[in-house]
């Protein structure tokens, strides 16, 4: 039998109405998107050095994730834990909670790591601060017996006792390449883009804040001390402060990464050390070679040398 004529009109309205709704919000969204100037998360990205077998390895995320790996390295290294160390907290975090500092989870588990006030990580509000909660982790793997050398997924189980232990196997490649940028190993090789001066969603970079935020990563032994101008901010690189396993040229590469990771963040403009400078917005987010001849004086000197990380924030 066929359909009754005004029920068949009727859905075809209904259709068509619906249809005009779907087009009207879509064209409402791309609206607002164009309206407000809305631009895409910035991104990061950490690349090996290329072998003669491959073109190197490569790990992008974003901007919020890099930060919280550069405070959990960092907070590593400052305990004198070796690289190993960092590896195996950047893929629990990865595990737990894809580097992003979460208020939710299984029962009452927070944070990066996922750790649990009821059992005893601390409060709530402790265990929301990345470098508390990096610190805890780094506390308890110092007490497995050579987790060095323990297979990733076994150090990582004996401090988190998670159901599902061998899901961290699968970040291991990633924590590793991370891990080898943030504590300096690999020079060059963190890059962000980071938000140009003046660009959109743009304001005004705090020195301060650059100086607390590095003591509250690395602690009180990086004495990070004002530029020259309003907006820089010195990190001295002195030969008797190595990292965990390197001396003080890594020291300098770990600061400098630590610092274009948190770039957005703190809204940092640009960076140097040892004759490298990275630039926020600049095409490729790259490392570039400074011309020390096209800049005067002692703030070329600063920038080209060994001894001190230059951090400038926006105007």
């Amino acid at each position: 039998m066929s359909e009754h004529p005004v029920l068949a009109r009727r859905g075809r309205l209904l259709r068509i109405g619906a249809a005009v709704v779907v087009l009207l919000a879509v064209a409402g969204y791309v609206a607002v998107q164009y309206a407000t100037g809305s631009r895409p998360t910035p991104r990061c990205v950490v690349v090996s050095a290329p072998t003669d077998q491959d073109s190197g390895a490569r790990y992008e995320f974003t901007a919020e994730q890099a930060a919280n790996a550069a405070t959990i390295s960092a907070v590593g290294t400052s305990r004198g834990m070796p690289e190993r160390a960092v590896t195996i907290a950047l893929a629990t975090a990865l595990q737990e909670s894809g580097l992003r500092n979460i208020r939710h989870g299984d029962r009452d588990s927070l944070g990066l790591f996922q750790q649990r006030p009821s059992a005893g990580w601390g409060s709530a509000e402790q265990i929301m601060d990345p470098a508390y909660a990096a610190e805890r982790f780094y506390a308890h793997l110092d007490k497995v017996p050579g987790y060095s050398r323990l297979p990733l997924t076994v150090a990582a189980q004996r401090v988190q006792r998670s159901g599902y232990p061998q899901a961290y196997a699968k970040h291991e490649p990633d924590a590793t390449l991370l891990s080898a940028a943030l504590t300096g190993r690999v020079a060059a090789s963190l890059t962000c883009e980071g938000r140009p001066v003046g660009g959109e969603g743009a304001r005004p970079g705090e020195p301060d804040r650059v100086r607390a935020a590095l003591v509250r990563d690395f602690g009180r032994d990086v004495r990070a001390a004002a530029g020259r101008d309003a907006r820089s901010v010195r990190v001295p690189v002195p030969a008797t402060v190595a990292s965990a396993q390197g001396g003080e040229r890594q020291r300098g590469w770990e600061l400098a990464q630590w610092a274009v990771a948190n770039s957005s963040a703190l809204r940092i403009d640009r960076v140097s050390y040892a004759g490298r400078e990275w630039v926020a917005g600049d095409a490729g987010n790259a490392w570039h070679k400074m011309s020390v001849r096209g800049r005067a004086g002692a703030a070329s000197k600063a920038a080209a040398s060994l001894d001190e990380v230059r951090i400038v924030t926006g105007q």
